[in-house]
């Protein structure tokens, strides 16, 4: 791993994490997801799957809770820096790298109690044996992004209803309804964040926060969901039926729920963009060792003029998805609630997998009839770039909700 990097101030310590990361991605990752990819949904989560040697590793050491500080028993990293690993995981799986990310307890930095650092978030980074898998769930059968368009005129529309909704009885909240099949780690998650209407005369925004652990009456899942890309990501619906859970376990309510809303999407838009920088890059590297070797014409692939360009296009695309991804995920995740932004968040989101796909379909191009074969990595990588375009919220309605917000709030000031 000896890529170039045009930040001038990266540390020895940062070099270090990277080469880690990388050597990790490369050795672990990266055939583990192959092996995964080629599985039924039910086989990559079997007990004698390759899933949990690559979670019990990753566990070991310490990827799982990448932004959490010391304090909780994290690593202490800086954004810099996480965003810096997170690439080099993705490079070796965007799927296993999402399936290790820490969106369960991004909440807790939100609001979250002591009881919930102490229940969950102590216990999630003390964690070594991969014992403790988190889950975010937030759609519905009928609602995609349209529950992530925080400020959005249709996000306060009461006319729209929705499918899991908690209502209060007395010291407790009873959740009632379903989560969609695009929950990640929603067939073996232990812990949930979940998102759900508690005021339904606010529509979205009349939303709640909850943390709790799933082993509680009333909590049933789905089968895990058979997918085009990141096959190796394990997701499926939960079902709540008369679920009790103690009030304690909000850690926002709907009182500033669509604030606290695009404050957490403002983390994990970009944390997405991060990782699907490393996808494309991934595409890229497979591109030159393959133009390297293989010749047409009586000459070398990477010896064509117009070879050389459309690899171009690829670099160029990868570096420009880089520069943007990782500024707005420092910038977000070194602010606090009040001052992140996330439509810096949305465009990192969406120029990065646009770019990812872009650059996987280049290198299945230039592969040519091989780049459909299961036999080369960029047939799985394109599958992978794809799903990136809904994944965290589809990029033609993030745009849009981006765009609300630009027309309501530039210019910005500082």
């Amino acid at each position: 791993m000896t890529y170039f990097d045009l930040n001038l101030n990266l540390t020895s310590e940062d070099a270090d994490l990277k080469a880690a990361a990388h050597t990790f991605a490369k050795e672990v990752i990266r055939p583990i997801s192959v092996q995964l990819d080629r599985m039924s949904p039910e086989e990559v989560i079997a007990p004698a799957s390759p899933y949990w040697d690559f979670i019990r590793k990753a566990y070991t050491l310490g990827y799982h809770k990448l932004p959490f500080p010391e304090v909780f028993g994290g690593p202490g990293l800086t954004p810099f820096q996480i965003s810096l690993v997170m690439e080099e995981l993705a490079w070796g799986s965007f799927g296993l790298a999402l399936a290790l990310n820490t969106t369960l307890d991004a909440a807790v930095a939100m609001g979250g109690t002591e009881l919930h650092i102490n229940e969950f978030t102590i216990p999630y980074c003390n964690c070594t044996d991969g014992s403790v898998v988190g889950s975010w769930a937030i759609t519905e059968p009928d609602h995609g992004t349209d529950t992530l368009m925080a400020g959005y005129p249709s996000f306060r529309d009461p006319e729209i209803p929705a499918q899991c909704r908690a209502r209060l009885d007395g010291d407790e909240y009873v959740i009632n309804g379903q989560k969609s099949a695009w929950v990640s780690g929603g067939t073996v998650a232990k812990t949930v964040l979940l998102m759900c209407q508690i005021d339904s005369a606010q529509g979205h925004a009349g939303g709640g926060m909850f943390i709790f652990s799933l082993d509680r009456p009333g909590v049933s899942r789905g089968k895990p969901l058979d997918k085009l890309g990141a096959r190796e990501l394990n997701q499926g619906e939960i079902f709540f039926d008369n679920v009790r859970v103690s009030k304690e376990y909000l850690v926002v309510g709907p009182d500033r729920y669509e604030e606290e809303l695009g404050a957490h999407l403002a983390l994990t838009t970009p944390m997405v963009g991060v990782w699907s920088v490393g996808l494309g890059r991934a595409a890229l590297d497979e591109t030159l060792a393959y133009a390297r070797e293989r010749r047409q014409g009586g000459r070398l692939l990477i010896e064509h003029p117009n070879v050389q360009q459309s690899i171009f296009d690829m670099f160029r695309k990868v570096e420009a998805a880089r520069q943007i991804c990782r500024a707005a995920f420092v910038y977000n995740w070194s602010n606090p609630p009040q001052k992140r932004a996330p439509e810096y968040g949305f465009a990192a989101k969406t120029f990065a997998t646009q770019a990812s796909l872009e650059v996987t379909s280049s290198a299945i191009q230039i592969f040519g009839g091989n780049g459909l074969s299961r036999e080369y990595l960029i047939e799985k990588l394109f599958r992978d770039a794809r799903a990136t375009l809904i994944c965290d919220g589809s990029n033609d309605s993030l745009s849009i909700a981006g765009g609300n917000t630009v027309a309501r709030s530039y210019p910005r000031t500082a």
